[in-house]
């Protein structure tokens, strides 16, 4: 499948807020919500949206090895950035995958209220990604971050993955000051990362 073209954004009005736009989805849903339909309503928004979800099982303290599987869906959605995808591609059999109408609704009423509050300092401002360059350059950099997660890093995942969910925030509510926050935590995280490999690997050629 061909990647869409990336359309530049700089003349669009920024849309419903992500609390209401969830929130008008679960009113209007039919007996069944299926992830496709879910990507399909954030649209361009998707990838900061998906960012996010898929941010969030990362920052759970969780077994050794995890991680790698857990930052493998931010992995898929930053590449499709990257390649120039304009919204998230689904596999077909997670497209299709859906709950019914009172489980969704549910769910949402749980979440809403947190996004209301998170959207009283996270708003449309200042943003600098409108074209097709900076935002595949955005997706590098999350790229990045979800791989640096992936790795075996004792310790080393915890942050890029903090950092990913607020380039997901950032992104859903085109937020350039939470973009470069996300930005600033993410360079400190890489640069621990690295430091972290250096020093392993210091002590392993010692050793051997």
């Amino acid at each position: 499948m061909k990647p869409a073209p990336v359309v530049d954004s700089s003349d669009k009005k920024h849309p419903e807020k992500l609390s209401e736009l969830l929130e008008r989805l679960a009113r209007d849903a039919g007996e069944r919500v299926s992830m496709g339909q879910i990507a399909s309503a954030f649209d361009d928004r998707s990838f900061g949206a998906f960012l996010m979800v898929f941010a969030i099982p990362n920052l759970i303290p969780l077994p050794p090895g995890a991680t790698m599987v857990l930052g493998l869906p931010m992995v898929f959605v930053s590449w499709q950035m990257v390649i120039g995808y304009q919204k998230v591609w689904l596999p077909k059999p997670l497209a299709n995958y859906s709950v019914d109408r009172e489980t969704f609704q549910r769910m949402v009423a749980r979440v809403a209220p947190w996004l209301r509050s998170a959207e009283t300092w996270v708003r449309p401002r200042n943003w600098p990604l409108d074209g097709v360059i900076r935002e595949r350059l955005f997706g590098l950099f999350a790229l990045l971050l979800s791989v640096t997660c992936v790795l075996p890093i004792p310790f080393g995942n915890w942050l890029p993955a903090f950092a990913v969910g607020i380039l997901g925030v950032a992104h859903t509510e085109r937020d350039g000051n939470c973009l470069a926050l996300g930005v600033l935590v993410g360079l400190v995280s890489v640069a621990i990362a690295a430091l972290v490999v250096i020093f392993t690997g210091a002590i392993l050629v010692r050793l051997f």
